[in-house]
């Protein structure tokens, strides 16, 4: 389980395909010598293994559906990724409760500054869209966002600057898709209402 609050930006510094799965190894600024075999990472929202590490860069194995329903599939050298450690017990919760398991992808249909901050406008397809309401919660690329405004299948998140610049949201530009996890909250009372 993560949280939704990115404590690194890593980049891909390599991509090669095994004959297994697509392989990525990501540096990092962490400390790789306190990350596990084994360990569950966030990156950009996708919750995967790490299978090596040296000092400055760790590798995840990904499969062919996760990259279908990604957007890691377009990842190259030098893409910049958010990443997140699982969260162990007691830790502070400071987004909201995420598994890793991207519903759909959203695509960017405006950025606009507001102050300091930035609004960012995102279409989500259908039927997820049915699953995002104003003021509850969605992972956007792994971060931990409050939906301000739901239109159709169009949603509105408000950056603040620190969001902005510590993670690859700043980044993002009109037309660019980004991967989107429900609020695990609305997925179970959406199933509990299809089956009672």
């Amino acid at each position: 389980m993560f949280t939704g609050i990115i404590t690194d930006i890593g980049r891909v510094r390599s991509v090669a395909q095994t004959d297994r799965d697509r392989r990525y190894e990501v540096e990092t600024a962490w400390d790789v010598s306190g990350i596990d075999l084994g360990a569950s990472i966030s990156h950009a929202g996708v919750c995967l293994t790490v299978v090596e590490k040296a000092d400055g860069w760790f590798a995840v194995e990904v499969s062919g559906e996760t990259l279908d329903k990604t957007t890691l599939g377009s990842w190259a050298a030098g893409t910049p990724v958010n990443l997140e450690r699982a969260t162990k017990v007691g830790d502070e919760l400071g987004g909201h409760i995420v598994s890793g398991h991207v519903d759909g992808l959203g695509t960017v249909v405006s950025i606009t500054p507001e102050g300091g901050s930035h609004r960012i406008v995102i279409e989500a397809p259908a039927p997820l869209h049915r699953f995002i309401a104003a003021k509850g919660s969605i992972t956007v690329d792994g971060v931990s966002l409050t939906v301000n405004s739901v239109e159709g299948r169009q949603f509105g998140l408000n950056i603040i600057p620190h969001t902005w610049e510590a993670t690859t949201l700043g980044r993002l530009q009109v037309g660019d898709t980004v991967n989107l996890e429900i609020d695990m909250l609305a997925r179970y009372l959406a199933r509990w209402q299809e089956t009672a």
